[in-house]
């Protein structure tokens, strides 16, 4: 397994939150990350509503009003969808290796090394 620390950013440079993913392969595209992100956060979301912290996936406004303390089954493709539609949008830019990538089929190498920053230009996506 290939380790890879991703963080988020602020336009400012500050570092908001940090994770680590697992992948079986050397390289991944950019949507193979994508795709692991919404995945984890859904994860994460499910197994403590109460504590999630904002990322790409996000339960609709009047969903976290109505359902403070009960978790809301995400739809996984709907948030791969919109996390996918902000990408292409500019709603959010990712860095690998402090050079933007443009692509969602762009490869990058999976290694610990390897510095990937998710930077928000507006509040991430919400589903």
């Amino acid at each position: 397994m290939n380790t890879l620390k991703v963080t988020d950013e602020s336009a400012a440079g500050h570092i908001l939150h940090e994770i680590s993913f697992q992948f079986e392969s050397e390289y991944i595209t950019v949507l193979e990350l994508i795709e692991a992100r919404i995945n984890s956060e859904i994860q994460r979301y499910e197994q403590d509503v109460n504590n999630y912290q904002k990322g790409l996936v996000l339960p609709h406004d009047m969903e976290k009003r109505l359902n403070r303390k009960k978790v809301i089954k995400l739809d996984r493709e709907k948030q791969l969808y919109v996390a996918l539609e902000a990408f292409r949008n500019n709603g959010f830019f990712i860095l690998v290796d402090d050079e933007q990538v443009d692509s969602l089929e762009q490869r990058f190498l999976v290694d610990e090394s390897t510095h990937v920053s998710f930077i928000k230009l507006t509040p991430m996506v919400g589903g």
